[in-house]
């Protein structure tokens, strides 16, 4: 296993009182405190959703991560929205998410989808490499470059992978080479006329990422 990945992070939880359908979380670690949004359940599944480099609680496709984050606690299972501590770095956004991921198994959560826009698509290949937790792992508009770690992934990690075949900041390209090198069971999505941030096939990407995260984790 992964040193890196197998080290504990969390020195300590803050929850604060439930906000607009979330729990505003703190987790405090060796490197800084991390923010959260906790869409909490009583049951073992959970996904974890990531931006990309602009920081912040960032969501493409109008407004996918809490529509999902929504939409899924009322089918069992939770979520966990991540602000990264500093969204120019690969390596510390990938210690953000195995900290959420740490997080989540001090919940008692067993399943974990990771589902990452942009650089966060890389980031969550990362995250998820040696976490015999996350089932799954979903990319909107992924960047390839360390993304090449994929082929490590558990054999039972599923992936999907979603793009826009008009992206201009990043190129469908990037999602195809990250399919071609990894294992089954793998999906690609590429949607016509999407640029970097799919909204104009928002609809669509929320039905898509929803019905894989709940087949895959099956809570």
């Amino acid at each position: 296993m992964n040193e890196n990945n197998s080290k504990k992070r969390i020195i300590e939880t803050q929850k604060e009182p439930e906000i607009e359908g979330y729990i505003p979380v703190k987790l405090n670690t060796e490197r800084g405190i991390i923010h959260c949004r906790y869409y909490q359940t009583d049951t073992n599944s959970a996904a974890i959703y990531v931006g990309g480099i602009g920081g912040g609680f960032d969501t493409p496709s109008n407004e996918l991560y809490p529509y999902l984050s929504t939409k899924l606690q009322l089918e069992g299972i939770s979520s966990l929205r991540i602000r990264f501590r500093n969204p120019r770095s690969l390596e510390e956004s990938a210690y953000d998410v195995i900290a959420g991921i740490e997080f989540l198994e001090n919940e008692g959560i067993s399943q974990i989808a990771l589902v990452g826009h942009s650089l966060g698509g890389a980031v969550v290949i990362q995250a998820a490499v040696d976490s015999k937790s996350v089932k799954t792992v979903v990319t909107l508009a992924t960047q390839s470059y360390g993304s090449d770690i994929v082929k490590d992934l558990s054999e039972n990690t599923s992936i999907l992978l979603i793009h826009g075949n008009d992206d201009s900041v990043l190129p469908a390209s990037c999602s195809r080479t990250i399919y071609g090198i990894a294992h089954e069971p793998k999906e690609r999505v590429l949607l016509s006329g999407n640029g970097h941030c799919l909204e104009e096939s928002a609809d669509e990407v929320k039905k898509i990422a929803h019905e894989w995260i709940l087949k895959e984790l099956n809570p």
